[in-house]
């Protein structure tokens, strides 16, 4: 998924934001605090969304930087893309120079 969001805590305190950035973030669903990923499974392309996450969907009784321990965060999220996740059993393709060299062999 590709998203732009805005990440405050519950007393309106901004401790992230992908506009002022100006990057959006790129995740996998299944790489995210369980409340993004259960307040994101169904949203569409071009969907906006707020989630409010208590802590124990969000970053519980340790907390992480910025955000104190116990806290509910409320994050406004854009939806850009989606981008299906590759395959776990893909693998890259050969390097050209590795195709020029199997090509000469025959």
């Amino acid at each position: 998924m590709v998203v732009n969001y805005k990440g405050t805590l519950i007393d309106g305190k901004e401790f992230d934001n992908s506009y002022t950035r100006g990057e959006p973030l790129s995740f996998r669903l299944d790489g995210v605090i369980p409340g993004w990923t259960e307040g994101l499974k169904n949203i569409k392309k071009g969907g906006k969304i707020q989630l409010v996450i208590p802590p124990d969907l969000a970053y519980g009784k340790t907390g992480v930087p910025g955000i104190p321990a116990n806290s509910t965060l409320v994050f406004d999220v854009e939806l850009l893309d989606i981008k299906p996740a590759p395959k776990a059993d893909a693998q890259p393709d050969a390097a050209p120079a590795d195709k020029a060299a199997d090509s000469s062999k025959k």
